[in-house]
């Protein structure tokens, strides 16, 4: 990527896709992914980093398919700095219409010692090499000096310049580990651009971790001594800590403007929409104080607080919720209302959805209409989200099921499920409450072998009469398939999501036994 025209111009990179799915209960599948880099394209990122293609054959699919699908941004593809890893980088992006690979080489005498084992001279020429193979296969090339915030600044520099002088067009300073403070990571920023030579002719970027809690406050620190690209993810989601957190760095940049004098190209109305469907994906919900986008964020509770908001809104209120995506007032639908109406609800909250899809929705809303007074929009979120996660060619569909629960009396659940061949089978099972009962009839079906790990409900909205949201993980083999559910009847709930866990084993099982094998490693996790 060319060195941007206008100086005050940050560029959005956006690692959701790749350091944000390592975050533990944060992994997507094909379609997930694909959604997601859909949202982040609309939303104006300028680089989507969509995975890690050596790490596995579907960590590579992935990558090949946005490289493919997705068009707007950068689509980059990490690599460490050794041919295998950059030749399969450079293959599964090829097919962008703007493909960027983007290496990287530790370089902390930490790393250099107990990982690497390697000497300063041995990671620099390292570096060379990985930079101009992957300038051989592609034009735009990042280069990251893993650990950067904890190497010697004159290696540093050195590492960095070298770089430049074999191609690459953005250099990345990591703060690997979140070890950083302001002062600290600016000063980095600061020495580099005095003392490598040619860094003007190459994009400065900064990559930081929130092990400290200052993952933004860094980035920002950073771009006040001259870098202007910025690598984070939605809700701030990555490895430990987690990441920068884009809504926050975009909107710190967009409302005091008149500090940073620095934009985006970021569409700030899709921010809440796009973090609402991270969250619904990965299942792992914002915390409701999150800064921009939490439950809270724009939230008045104390009497002091309401009568100033409502003399004048700024007293309590730095940014409007319209410029975040949040509607100022939700729209209460109800089962008087249209097609039309639900349709333009649906879109306003950030989803597309086939005409099918939206058919399908629309007869679920009218459904739940009937059952309750108002219908929320966490209600119509919810019944979207279904729609999205809907799989085709499942093994088994649920038919029906019963459940009896009482004190004093033995829990028991019959179920009826309809196979891929068009069989029904019905079998039932005792349990230690209607749950347990009913994942054991399952299995008395299906011939399913997995462990529950994880098991969690909550209300979808508000009232009694709200959606249940079931989310189930289970363990097969040393692998983890997590899958979520919405039902007026927590019951049902549970049996859709566990139902989805056991189609995915499934499907993996048959995959794994018509796949031929890759010589790839299965599983690499960066740290960078």
């Amino acid at each position: 990527m060319p060195v941007p025209t206008d100086p005050n111009r940050v560029i959005i990179f956006d690692t959701t896709l790749r350091d944000g799915e390592q975050s533990p209960g944060c992994s997507m599948n094909l379609p997930e992914k694909l959604e997601m880099a859909r949202a982040l394209a609309d939303l104006g990122v300028d680089v989507i980093e969509a995975g890690f293609p050596i790490a596995s054959p579907g960590d590579f699919e992935s990558v090949q398919a946005i490289a493919r699908q997705i068009h707007g941004p950068i689509i980059a593809g990490l690599a460490r700095c050794n041919p295998t890893d950059i030749d399969r980088a450079a293959d599964a992006v090829k097919d962008a219409s703007k493909p960027r690979i983007h290496v990287f080489l530790a370089t902390s005498a930490i790393h250099r010692e107990f990982k690497l084992r390697m000497t300063s001279e041995e990671v620099a020429k390292r570096a060379v090499e990985g930079v101009k193979r992957a300038r051989d296969r592609c034009a735009d090339v990042e280069f990251s000096p893993e650990d950067a915030a904890r190497t010697e600044l004159d290696f540093l520099a050195e590492v960095v310049e070298r770089a430049i002088e074999a191609g690459a067009t953005t250099l990345n300073i990591p703060d690997t580990v979140g070890y950083a403070v302001p002062t600290h990571y600016a000063a980095i920023i600061r020495h580099l651009k005095q003392h490598v030579r040619g860094i003007d002719k190459c994009v400065l970027s900064v990559h930081c971790h929130n092990d400290l809690g200052l993952a933004v406050a860094n980035s920002l620190a950073a771009l006040g001594e001259g870098a202007r690209q910025v690598e984070c993810t939605i809700n701030g989601i990555g490895e430990r800590a987690g990441n920068t957190s884009l809504e926050e760095v975009v909107m710190a940049l967009h409302t005091r403007s008149d500090f940073y004098k620095l934009a985006t190209g970021i569409n700030t109305r899709h921010l809440y929409p796009v973090s609402r469907k991270l969250a619904h994906i990965t299942g792992q919900q914002v915390q409701r104080n999150k800064a921009i986008v939490g439950q809270n964020a724009f939230a008045h509770e104390a009497g002091i607080h309401q009568d100033g908001m409502l003399k004048e809104r700024s007293t309590y209120e730095i940014m409007k919720p319209e410029d975040v995506g949040i509607p100022q007032t939700e729209l209460v639908l109800g089962k008087h209302s249209g097609r039309h109406a639900l349709k333009q609800r649906v879109t306003d909250l950030g989803y597309r959805l086939t005409e099918e899809q939206l058919n399908r929705v629309f007869e679920e809303f009218k459904k739940l209409a009937d059952k309750k007074k108002e219908i929320y929009d966490a209600d119509i979120e919810a019944l979207a989200e279904n729609q999205l996660q809907a799989g085709t060619g499942n093994l088994w569909t649920l038919v029906g099921f019963t459940s009896t629960a009482g004190t004093g009396s033995q829990t028991s659940a019959a179920v009826t499920l309809k196979h891929l061949d068009g069989t029904v089978r019905r079998d039932a099972a005792i349990g230690n409450g209607p749950i347990d009962a009913l994942i054991k009839a399952i299995n008395r079906i299906t011939g399913a072998e997995v462990k529950v790990v994880d098991y969690r409900v909550r209300s979808v909205s508000q009232d009694m009469d709200a959606l249940g949201e079931v989310n189930i993980e289970i363990e097969h083999a040393g692998k983890r398939s997590r899958a979520r559910a919405v039902s007026l009847d927590v019951v049902e709930a549970s049996a859709l999501a566990y139902l989805e866990v056991v189609n995915r084993v499934a499907s993996r099982l048959l995959r794994d036994r018509l796949k031929p094998t890759d010589d790839v490693p299965t599983e690499v996790v960066p740290a960078s």
